[in-house]
Formats: structure tokens, C-alpha cells, sequence
């Protein structure tokens, strides 16, 4: 097994790697919504929909929330849950 020497160089150069292909990473997932707990303004966003669309969705129970105070919470995973659980396969 042949021995290589590592130098301060070498690790300088790693390090610019790594961390270029960290922010790429981080880049790449910066559309994606990372918190836990929306707010309403942030769900409609997401969702693409209206101040009324979002109530009705909570009436019917579509969509769970939390109200805390005066505030909507909605979980990101349960209305991905509701997403996925009403999706439709189109078979042609």
C-alpha cells in the first residue's frame, strides 16, 4: 500500500470542495419549505390558493390545523399527507 502525503493544501482545496457542494445542495432544496408549522399566508402560497379556498379546506376537514392564540398552524407533513392521499392516477 503506497503512502501519500497530505498538505495544508490539499486539505484548503477539500475544503473548498466540500463546502461548494454544500451550498449546491442547500441550493438545490431552497424551494422546498423546511419549517415544521406553516401559517396560513404560507399554506396559500404553497398551495396556490385562496383566503376562502384555505377556510373551506379547514371546515370540511381537509386540512388539519392548530390554532394557537388567534393563529392557524398547519403541520407541512400532513397537508403533503393530504396531497399525496388525494392524488389522482390518470390511466390513458
Amino acid at each position: 500500500m503506497a503512502t501519500e502525503i497530505i498538505t495544508t493544501e490539499d486539505l484548503y482545496e477539500f475544503k473548498v470542495e466540500l463546502l461548494e457542494e454544500i451550498k449546491q445542495l442547500l441550493n438545490q432544496q431552497s424551494g422546498q419549505v423546511t419549517k415544521k408549522w406553516l401559517k396560513s399566508p404560507e399554506v396559500r402560497e404553497l398551495l396556490g390558493i385562496s383566503p376562502g379556498t384555505l377556510q373551506n379546506l379547514r371546515i370540511n376537514g381537509t386540512l388539519p390545523y392548530t390554532k394557537v392564540g388567534g393563529v392557524l398552524y398547519y403541520d407541512y407533513q400532513e397537508i403533503m399527507q393530504v396531497l399525496e392521499k388525494n392524488r389522482i392516477h390518470n390511466k390513458f
